[in-house]
């Protein structure tokens, strides 16, 4: 039974870990252009905002595998605490996959499922 535990500890993290994992949310708001949206991301780190970061964002569409990618933007600093916005130029609406490269203070890749409409 402990030798079941200690794999499942390893397999998986313990709860500590993991709670030390970056989190993130996302709002985007279509600018009436195209398929380009301002975004504003939200990141956390064991429930409190983390500032400082420099955050790549990238984007694929799940459904559609290698036919559609947007190159990486740099996202900037908001307003708040862990506040950081990009501008993302997309091929279409739909379901993405919107990739979040975080260094700095805090190392860890966020992938975050989205869907963008061109009207709420």
């Amino acid at each position: 039974m402990a030798k079941a535990a200690l794999v499942l500890i390893l397999l998986f993290g313990s709860p500590a870990a993991l709670a030390q994992r970056a989190q993130a949310e996302m709002r985007c708001d279509h600018t009436g252009t195209d398929f380009i949206y301002d975004c504003t991301f939200q990141v956390l780190r064991g429930g409190k905002p983390v500032s400082g970061l420099s955050i790549t964002v990238g984007a694929d569409m799940p459904s559609m595998p290698m036919a559609h990618n947007v190159k990486p933007v740099k996202a900037r600093a908001g307003n708040a605490p862990g506040e950081y916005q990009a501008q993302l130029d997309l091929d279409m609406p739909g379901e993405w996959a919107v990739k979040l490269r975080l260094s700095g203070p805090v190392r860890d890749v966020i992938v975050l499922r989205y869907t963008f409409r061109t009207r709420s």
